[in-house]
């Protein structure tokens, strides 16, 4: 029974979608016709060719979307893309025959249907198709049973024809736009460009931030510690230098603290002896904001991969206590089927810049270890954070 309901909701998701194709196909038909109408005259001004043609090919990748999504939906295709518009436009221009197709099968079902339909209502109750075979109210068995060879076999060409046109479909689609070997090489050759010099980057801003953090906090401490051990060792008084080189001690203990502070940024070494859990429970400890931890990885990430997820959560948690006003930060981190996904999301006032220095350090960090990142930030919040990080 289970496989009858299969089987039935197959046939039927499959004649949808042929349908849902067959309507698409006038669609890109008459687009194609538009379109060709409006570059004809263009041909004769290259000064606007280029944004015709431009605006063209956008609106083929937006019927090429809508197609895209139907062959997920309706016909289980889903390794589709990425694409360019070009390709979209090449694909509607090779697709719309099949769709047309898909049509025209259809349309030959319906008449058979309806054939089909006739001469049994003329054979029970009799009709035009008994008038016209021998004038009798009823319709024969004989003409019935001849008939039913070639009915049959149109119904059989009908179920081919209904069940190959996806096949075409799906077989455009994937060569089409998906893109080829070539394309992918010299996408990827793009992205590592591009990630090496976010990575330069990101390493100049952590050159600058731990020069800032050295020269402001270290060694504007350190000073101040010089100059009361100077005064200490000037003085008469030794209550006054007994003060004196109090305070000192106090300077130093917070040097000692703020140099702490620097080191545990520029890479906390705890990481490797107690692992990712462990930091990220220190840095909720240590957070202004109450922060709630769900940790969903069964097994421990490679170092790299748990260098990059504290940074982003550290990173998340420091910028939401500075800037949100959040009462609460969630965390989560959760495995996934080439990696895992970090999730920092706080219930702040939102409006959080994407193109700020921190944010595109982190994104560059991500990018550099082959991940996606992403910020979704609205005003009045809440503030999500994401870094989807690949883990073999």
């Amino acid at each position: 029974m289970r496989r009858r309901d299969g089987l039935l909701r197959r046939s039927v998701r499959t004649l949808v979608g042929v349908t849902l194709g067959s309507l698409l196909a006038l669609a890109e038909l008459g687009f194609l016709i538009v379109a060709s109408v409006g570059l004809v005259p263009i041909v004769a001004v290259p000064r606007s060719r280029d944004r015709v043609v431009g605006f063209v090919h956008r609106c083929a990748r937006q019927l090429a979307v809508v197609e895209q999504r139907r062959l997920a939906r309706w016909h289980q295709v889903h390794d589709l893309g990425p694409y360019s518009d070009r390709n979209a436009f090449r694909y509607i221009v090779r697709r719309w025959p099949i769709g047309a197709l898909g049509g025209l099968v259809l349309l030959l079902l319906l008449f058979g249907l309806v054939v089909a339909g006739s001469m049994l209502t003329a054979w029970i109750f009799g009709g035009p198709w008994a008038l016209i075979e021998n004038g009798s109210d009823r319709i024969s068995v004989e003409t019935l049973a001849v008939a039913l060879i070639p009915g049959t076999l149109l119904l059989y060409l009908n179920v081919m024809g209904i069940i190959g046109v996806p096949v075409l479909d799906a077989r455009i689609a994937r060569r089409s736009l998906v893109p080829s070997a070539e394309e992918v090489l010299t996408r990827r050759v793009s992205e590592l460009t591009l990630s090496r010099a976010e990575v330069v980057q990101v390493v100049n801003d952590e050159r600058r931030r731990i020069e800032r953090d050295l020269h402001d906090g270290v060694q504007q401490r350190l000073v101040a510690l010089g100059l009361l051990l100077s005064r200490a060792r000037r003085t008469d008084d030794p209550d006054h230098a007994a003060a004196l080189i109090k305070q000192a001690h106090e300077e130093s203990e917070q040097a000692l603290g703020d140099l702490r502070e620097v080191a545990w940024r520029v890479y906390p070494t705890v990481l490797d002896e107690l692992g990712l859990r462990d930091v990220i429970a220190v840095l909720a400890e240590r957070s202004s904001i109450p922060v709630t931890l769900h940790y969903e990885l069964p097994e421990r990430p490679p170092a790299t991969v748990e260098t990059v997820a504290y940074f982003v959560i550290s990173e998340a948690i420091t910028n939401a206590a500075k800037h949100s006003g959040a009462e609460r930060i969630e965390i989560v981190l959760r495995r996934q089927t080439a990696g895992f996904l970090v999730t920092v999301t706080d219930d702040g006032e939102g409006g959080a810049d994407p193109g700020g220095r921190g944010l595109t350090g982190l994104a560059g960090r991500v990018a550099a270890n082959d991940g996606t990142f992403s910020v979704h930030s609205p005003p009045g919040g809440p503030t999500i954070v994401k870094a989807e990080l690949p883990c073999a």
